[in-house]
């Protein structure tokens, strides 16, 4: 696939429109997100992606179209597990909930840019060594068992800060409370952050940790830079607005880890057998390729819609039949 640099800008510029679309008119006035306007927002969000999509294949062909169809789902729906976490940083901080909406916007597009990043080197790497996908292959299907046996009732639901905060906080001093929405404020002529911008700089630098397992499954799905690159993006700026529609729904989807895991095997297979066919390490057959079945995106597309329709629905009626199967997942008002 070959990508102008013209259409990286394009791209890009476009991205930045949406969120300063988002950031300075939509959130121009701090309030509580409904559910009305989230549900907008997200359909919003879905049908630009879908229309993208669409682009790619009228330009580019089904296969690449694909590719993004596929990297899309599966980054969404690792971002909705994500969510978990989101809350519970929400509740620990005590953030308003007129100014979650902005907490979200900034955070994820701190991550986004720094998702950029982790592309490019990761891109970068590929291309020279592909035996890396052995690799990625192991680390996701390691992390697909890992999230089988996650179980979100026994987590401990304290966020606990990570370095990037803890060096934030040894810079700058920390105000007690908010200061409206405001990031820095000067008291007595000296500077200070606020709670706010703490509570951003976790949103943003946690979904980096996140991208340890959905950046080496999309490049699963796509070697294509631009695929990843965008199918991060539009998933990572639906993720707010998500946040807020799924509200009760989230803690039905009790199936929800399992599903994932099973769409991290498969991705995690899949690398494996594809680093087989495409082989080059010298110890194993004498460097040669093996004949090894690889999995078409045809299949994969089938296998990621297929298993998520199933978790929900399976979630949906387990949650029916027993209502204490429901999660506990934490809300602002659970530490008031």
């Amino acid at each position: 696939m070959s990508v102008p640099v013209w259409l990286w800008f394009a791209t890009i510029a476009g991205l930045v429109v949406l969120l300063a679309i988002d950031l300075f008119i939509v959130d121009r006035k701090p309030h509580e997100v409904t559910i009305g306007e989230a549900a907008r927002w997200v359909t919003f969000y879905v049908g630009v992606a879908v229309l993208f999509g669409l682009g790619i294949w009228f330009w580019s062909g089904g296969v690449y179209a694909g590719e993004f169809f596929a990297g899309y789902i599966t980054e969404y729906s690792l971002s909705v597990d994500n969510l978990f976490i989101f809350l519970i940083i929400m509740t620990t901080f005590k953030v308003p909930a007129i100014h979650q909406h902005k907490v979200l916007l900034i955070g994820i597009l701190m991550a986004l840019v720094m998702r950029g990043i982790f592309i490019a080197v990761g891109a970068a790497v590929i291309a020279q060594f592909s035996w890396v996908f052995y690799l990625f292959g192991a680390f996701l299907i390691y992390t697909g068992y890992k999230l089988a046996r996650t179980d979100h009732n026994e987590e401990e639901e304290e966020y606990k800060e990570n370095v990037a905060l803890k060096v934030v906080r040894k810079v700058y001093p920390v105000t007690d409370s908010y200061q409206g929405a405001k990031s820095f404020v000067k008291i007595d002529g000296r500077r200070f952050v606020t709670p706010m911008f703490i509570v951003i700089v976790a949103i943003g630098t946690t979904d980096l940790l996140f991208a340890l397992d959905s950046i080496p499954a999309i490049f699963g799905l796509t070697k294509e830079p631009f695929l990843v690159f965008t199918a991060n993006a539009f998933a990572l700026m639906g993720l707010r607005q998500l946040y807020f529609l799924l509200g009760g729904l989230l803690n039905k989807l009790v199936y929800l880890s399992i599903g994932l895991s099973v769409i991290l095997g498969f991705i995690g297979v899949k690398l494996i057998l594809e680093a087989l066919h495409t082989n080059s390490l010298p110890f194993l057959n004498g460097g040669e390729p093996l004949h090894v079945p690889t999995i078409g995106i045809e299949v994969s597309l089938s296998v990621i819609i297929g298993v998520l329709a199933i978790t929900t629905i399976a979630s949906l009626v387990k949650v029916r039949r027993n209502p204490e199967a429901v999660k506990h997942v934490p809300t602002p008002s659970d530490h008031l």
